[in-house]
């Protein structure tokens, strides 16, 4: 499960927590958090421990806890309409058939938080859609995963800074 291509929003938090010694994990909120300081700011990463289309009910529950409002979250997510490596930041906007997506903004009442979609690629055929996310990755990734992922850990505090196009253009040049 660990190698999903669904679970790669997962692999990057684990990136970025090891890249700026974040706490150990440990269970809280009906998933895992770590927490850490990145360009100044304090930082509570969580992986929800539910399935992927309740993961808002995680979220939510930390979001109460810590008062944090929806502008404050960013969500590290897979993304099929993008090649693999390819990462897109934006604020906002439709969930785009993902359930984990669609469960936040069920559960937060807004979709006002800062996505970091990072492609997966699509396998070509709407019915290997599901065979592909729950997938591994393969051999071939190798040739851009973890490039992708130590960039993204990197490069994270451009994110903290609200430096999208920065973090993009940075990622993008690392590969």
């Amino acid at each position: 499960m660990a190698r999903q291509r669904h679970n790669i929003g997962f692999m990057a938090i684990d990136r970025i927590a090891s890249r700026h010694g974040f706490t150990p994990w440990r269970q809280r909120f009906r998933g895992l958090t770590a927490e850490g300081t990145i360009g100044g700011e304090k930082i509570v990463a969580l992986k929800p421990m539910t399935y992927m289309n309740a993961s808002g009910e995680s979220v939510q529950t930390a979001c109460a806890f810590y008062k944090l409002p929806v502008e404050a979250i960013t969500a590290f997510h897979d993304e099929l309409d993008l090649v693999p490596g390819k990462i897109r930041v934006k604020r906002g906007g439709g969930a785009a058939g993902h359930n984990g997506l669609r469960s936040m903004d069920r559960m937060l009442g807004s979709p006002d938080y800062v996505r970091v979609r990072l492609g997966i690629g699509h396998p070509g055929d709407k019915a290997r859609v599901l065979g592909w996310v729950l997938g591994d990755f393969c051999k071939d990734d190798a040739n851009w995963l973890p490039k992708t992922l130590d960039a993204v850990a990197e490069y994270a505090p451009l994110l903290v800074e609200g430096k999208a196009e920065e973090f993009m253009t940075r990622v993008a040049q690392q590969k």
